[in-house]
């Protein structure tokens, strides 16, 4: 048995410190399927004042994680507390994966998108990370999300998974475990219950050293602290849908960036044709500022299939490329306030303040 493999708050702890420190508050948005989705705000940074009217960002986080994620380092290293020590109006969305990311796009991220544009009355800066990427450009390529985005900085983007490198990602493929999953009626994929321990072992057993669960997922990483591992895992991974699971390793097989795949018979029914349709990156306008930051070493965003997904858009984004960082350096590096996170900031300021939404 795998000794991460332990209960806990998850969100909890984090969010209730984070509402200590900086007066967050707790919002419930309701899709338009009727689900109610968790938003956290965290509006009064430690410089809140000097820096004027506040900008609102949005951040979306990752598959197998929480919005906790933003959080988990100190306060000068952690993205979410930066932001709101520089001024921003720092709302995090929370996902619950029951569906596959497409849902989550089409539905879950333009609802909190929407809510928040429409509390604020001001366009809205995007943050994603890792799949929260994925998220956003499916989002991005609708027209009536782009009118509330002011600007969007992506970090690991993913859209095209076929140069993925994590030996543990492509053993879980090639025995299509996500199919099999399917096939016993198992819909949630939870590496802290028994079926997901038990898993693990199975994937690990003989071929990979999974003693540290991040870097068997994402690969090696050159710079988060080591001694925190265990910190990290107290509120990491979260649980996945086996479709969501099955929708990226279908990306993984196929080397396209679709909607998902439900056989011809089911393709037919949702999409009115044989195949599922691709998301069309040139749909996203040249008007709006992108910003991405990838790494050279990242075993799941590899930097052949960053650079594909930038070749397919209209416009050319601003791009940071750190040669030694990998997928979760991104969130966890201790250098990542200055290597990535006031590179952010810098790329957000040049975008001007956001106009309200009444004005003319």
């Amino acid at each position: 048995m795998l000794s991460w493999a332990k209960a806990t708050g998850l969100d909890i702890l984090v969010f209730n410190v984070v509402q200590m420190m900086f007066l967050g508050n707790h919002c419930q948005v309701q899709t338009d399927d009727g689900f109610l989705l968790a938003v956290q705000r965290i509006q009064d940074g430690k410089n809140t004042q000097k820096f004027g009217s506040p900008r609102p960002v949005f951040l979306q986080h990752g598959l197998f994680q929480g919005g906790d994620t933003w959080f988990l380092n100190p306060t000068e290293q952690s993205l979410g507390f930066v932001l709101a020590d520089h001024g921003f109006d720092v709302w995090v969305g929370n996902v619950f994966w029951e569906w596959s990311w497409q849902e989550l796009a089409e539905y879950d991220l333009k609802c909190m998108v929407n809510y928040v544009y429409s509390v604020t009355n001001s366009k809205v800066l995007f943050v994603g990370h890792s799949q929260g990427t994925i998220m956003g450009l499916a989002a991005l390529t609708k027209p009536e999300v782009v009118d509330m985005i002011e600007a969007a900085a992506l970090l690991s983007p993913i859209s095209y998974l076929d140069h993925i490198s994590s030996q543990l990602v492509l053993r879980a493929v090639g025995m299509h475990l996500d199919q099999v999953l399917l096939t016993m009626g198992i819909h949630e994929l939870n590496f802290r219950n028994d079926l997901g321990v038990r898993i693990m072992d199975y994937l690990c057993d003989g071929f990979m050293d999974c003693g540290n669960i991040l870097s068997a997922i994402t690969g090696k990483n050159c710079c988060f602290n080591d001694s925190r591992v265990e910190y990290y895992l107290e509120y990491e991974p979260h649980p996945s849908s086996v479709k969501n699971i099955n929708h990226l390793f279908q990306m993984i097989r196929k080397g396209t960036f679709t909607k998902y795949d439900y056989g011809v018979w089911g393709n037919l029914k949702h999409y009115g044709r044989m195949h599922p349709p691709p998301y069309d990156l040139a749909a996203i306008p040249k008007s709006l500022p992108l910003w991405m930051a990838y790494g050279g070493n990242d075993a799941l965003a590899d930097t052949t299939d960053v650079e594909r997904m930038m070749r397919g858009l209209s416009s050319e984004p601003e791009t940071v490329y750190l040669d030694s960082y990998g997928h979760i350096d991104f969130i966890y590096s201790v250098n990542a306030k200055v290597d990535i996170y006031d590179k952010m900031i810098s790329f957000f300021s040049s975008c001007g303040q956001a106009a309200s939404i009444w004005s003319a």
